[in-house]
């Protein structure tokens, strides 16, 4: 891995940060930050995407337990409405890195935005295939996600948020307009807009 055109030699302490949840209807957009550690390498880090579900929860219990520190973090559903789906997820982001539980040199970012750090930060475009400390960050976020929406599920299971995510699927789509919305959908996103503006009682 770390594919990119950084020269990362006068670094010792590299973030890797990646977040999930973008392109759901419901619920937060949750970051990870992560500080590998060298001597600790892990097997494996790819793309969370590229992982199946079994995989993911392994590599996140090798993560948590091997990495020098790691962090997650979130942007709530009300956030996202408030100030757009990219600047709550670089909050997000942002967020999970202060939390680190040391300083990080240098954060590098999956996607071509960044967050504002008190320390450098580089955006890597498609840097979850290519850097393996944003590997990490992308699994840790990913594994996160879906906890939190299999618990959303426990709570409203008529939206069986356990099997798409939360995702706008065929299948999501149509329990919403069966349903109406529930408290944490993203009230900013066109199919929830939509379904309001068509509801106004919701």
């Amino acid at each position: 891995m770390n594919e990119i055109n950084l020269d990362l030699t006068p670094y010792q302490l590299i973030a890797g940060v990646d977040e999930a949840g973008r392109g759901p209807l419901v619920g937060a957009v949750v970051a990870a930050a992560v500080i590998l550690d060298p001597s600790r390498p892990i097997e494996g880090l790819r793309d969370s995407k590229k992982l199946s579900e079994k995989r993911r929860e392994q590599l996140f219990h090798e993560i948590t337990g091997r990495s020098l520190c790691w962090a997650i973090a979130s942007a709530s559903p009300a956030e996202i409405d408030r100030i757009n789906i990219l600047q709550a997820s670089l909050l997000a982001m942002k967020r999970a890195v202060e939390a680190l539980g040391m300083q990080p040199e240098i954060a590098l970012v999956d996607g071509n935005q960044r967050p504002r750090l008190s320390c450098r930060a580089e955006a890597i475009v498609k840097g979850d295939s290519k850097v393996a400390a944003i590997s990490a960050a992308s699994i840790l976020a990913k594994v996160e996600r879906d906890r939190q929406m299999r618990a959303l599920h426990e709570q409203y299971p008529q939206y069986e948020f356990d099997r798409h995510k939360g995702y706008p699927t065929a299948a999501h789509l149509a329990l919403l307009r069966q349903h109406g919305l529930c408290p944490e959908h993203r009230r900013s996103f066109a199919p929830v807009k939509l379904l309001l503006a068509q509801t106004p009682l919701f």
